[in-house]
């Protein structure tokens, strides 16, 4: 018992345990400027990189290929009959241009087809609007995009010459029926892909009807309807060149599709393929300045599309 006492009572000393020697760690300083081997963190593009950059001048070296291969091929078969080369197509091209053959037909090609997409669009914003505003409006125009869209325009000619006659108005008749069905389709879906968080802000806001479509739907949906709108011009450009074929043989007049089957008849195969050549450059055109530039500084400043 004493020696029980003894031990708690007495304080207890715990000897000191042995400080081992503090491993220092070495210090790296790094020079702030530019020292010699630093690695880079931003560096100049190259020449080379800030010409391939350029979206322009990529498309104008992938033109000047397609054309040194058509050039090539042209020689290699040395028949203007059956495929003329590249240089004797320019040189029909600008010969038709200087007597104002070409300006003349392209132009006759484009009132029609101006007024023919100008009248598809404001029918497909009729029914998209219908279509919006109620569901028997969708189904109404789901039911008629799943009936004639998928009718080819060029079907409809034999009607459009005994309903319309032989002129504008069967071209139109054919034109709008290309053009409509494409961009009431894509902006009907794009309408619908507009989140409901969009259409609870613009509420929110104090907006309905045509101010809530006008500020909230249409730029939502903005990407489906360029989309529409470009489909339904590649839709009308070429049913408008496959009509006129028709039609120029019929009446004896019309535009860039007349101009083609004219050659064709006399031969004149180069004129032929300058022709195409013309219906080539004005979808170009009217695809990267038109459509780019509205692009440009809508969807892609709006931040939608990178």
């Amino acid at each position: 018992m004493s020696n029980a006492r003894v031990l708690t009572g007495a304080p207890l000393t715990i000897p000191p345990r042995p400080v081992a020697a503090e491993s220092v760690r070495p210090e790296i300083v790094r020079e702030t400027g530019q020292a010699h081997g630093a690695p880079v963190v931003e560096k100049p593009l190259s020449v080379f990189e800030r010409l391939y950059n350029q979206a322009w001048l990529r498309k104008i070296l992938i033109l000047v290929l397609l054309a040194g291969i058509w050039e090539a091929y042209g020689r290699y078969l040395d028949n203007d009959l059956l495929f003329p080369t590249f240089s004797a197509t320019m040189e029909a091209f600008f010969r038709a241009v200087a007597d104002g053959t070409l300006p003349a037909r392209a132009w006759s090609s484009l009132k029609v087809l101006l007024m023919g997409y100008a009248a598809g669009v404001a029918l497909a914003t009729v029914l998209t609007g219908i279509a919006i505003a109620s569901r028997i409006g969708t189904d109404f125009l789901e039911t008629l995009t799943s009936m004639f869209n998928p009718l080819p325009a060029i079907a409809l000619l034999p009607l459009a010459l005994i309903w319309f006659g032989l002129g504008n108005g069967s071209l139109i008749f054919v034109l709008v029926h290309s053009v409509t069905w494409a961009i009431a389709l894509n902006t009907h879906s794009g309408f619908l892909s507009v989140s409901r968080t969009l259409r609870m802000v613009g509420r929110n806001y104090g907006l309905s009807g045509p101010r809530l479509i006008g500020k909230i739907l249409i730029p939502a949906a903005f990407p489906s309807i360029l989309t529409g709108l470009k489909v339904g011009w590649a839709f009308a450009w070429r049913t408008l060149i496959a009509a006129e074929l028709v039609f120029g043989v019929s009446s004896g007049a019309g535009g860039l599709g007349w101009f083609i089957f004219e050659n064709k008849n006399m031969l004149d195969i180069p004129n032929v393929f300058a022709g195409l050549l013309t219906v080539i450059l004005i979808g170009l055109v009217v695809e990267n300045l038109i459509f780019q530039t509205i692009e440009r500084r809508t969807i892609q400043r709006w931040g939608m599309q990178t």
